[in-house]
C-alpha cells in the first residue's frame, strides 16, 4: 500500500503554517472573491478540456500534452485559493497557476498513454470514493470549525487536525485526477 501511495502521479501537499492570522479567518472568503471569477472561467474550460479530451484519448489513447497542461495548472490554482479559503495558509494567493509561488506542491505526471476503454467506466468505479469522501466531509467540516475557533484563540492550526484535513483534501484531489480522464491509475483508499 505505501509503494501505491508513494507511486501514485499526484502529489498534493501543504507546509504547515507555524502561525496564522486571528483576523484573517473572518476576511478570507472576502478576499479571493477576484479569484473566484477567475476560477469560474478556469472551470468551466476545465470542462471542455475535459470533454475534448475524452474523445482524443477514446481515438488516440492520448491526453494532449497541452489540454493536460491547461488542466493541471488551472487546478493547481484552484488548489492554492483552496488552502487559502480552507485557513491552511495565510499568505495571499497569487494570480498564476506557476509551480512554486505559493507554499502548496501540486502536481501531476503526464501519461504516456491511456486506456480507451476505462474512460467509459471511470464514473462507475469512483462510486466506492465518491460515498467515502462524502461520508468524510461531514467529519472534514466539523474540523474546520473547530480549527476556526483553534486559531482564533491560538493562532495556530492543530497539527493533527490539519494532517487530516490536507489528507482528505489530497484523496479527493486523487479522485477528480481519475475522473477528469488525466490518469489512468486507480486511486487509493488513504489520506496519506
Amino acid at each position: 500500500m505505501a509503494a501505491q501511495i508513494e507511486a501514485y502521479p499526484l502529489r498534493f501537499d501543504v507546509q504547515y503554517p507555524g502561525r496564522l492570522s486571528r483576523w484573517l479567518i473572518f476576511v478570507k472568503w472576502l478576499l479571493a472573491i477576484p479569484h473566484f471569477f477567475v476560477l469560474w472561467a478556469l472551470g468551466t474550460l476545465q470542462g471542455v478540456v475535459t470533454f475534448i479530451a475524452f474523445f482524443s484519448i477514446l481515438f488516440t489513447k492520448r491526453y494532449p500534452q497541452g489540454l493536460f497542461d491547461l488542466y493541471v495548472n488551472s487546478a493547481r490554482w484552484a488548489a492554492n485559493v483552496g488552502a487559502y479559503v480552507g485557513l491552511l495558509r495565510d499568505e495571499y494567493p497569487p494570480f498564476t497557476w506557476e509551480a512554486g509561488k505559493y507554499p502548496i506542491t501540486y502536481d501531476v505526471d503526464y501519461p504516456q498513454g491511456l486506456s480507451r476503454w476505462m474512460i467509459l467506466i471511470k464514473w462507475l468505479l469512483v462510486l466506492p470514493h465518491a460515498i467515502v469522501l462524502g461520508v468524510l466531509s461531514i467529519a472534514v467540516f466539523v474540523v474546520m470549525v473547530v480549527a476556526w475557533f483553534a486559531i482564533l484563540f491560538t493562532a495556530q492550526y492543530p497539527r493533527g487536525m490539519f494532517d487530516f484535513v490536507v489528507g482528505y483534501t489530497r484523496w479527493a484531489y486523487r479522485v477528480g485526477v481519475y475522473t477528469a480522464l488525466l490518469r489512468d491509475e486507480y486511486p487509493p483508499f488513504t489520506l496519506r
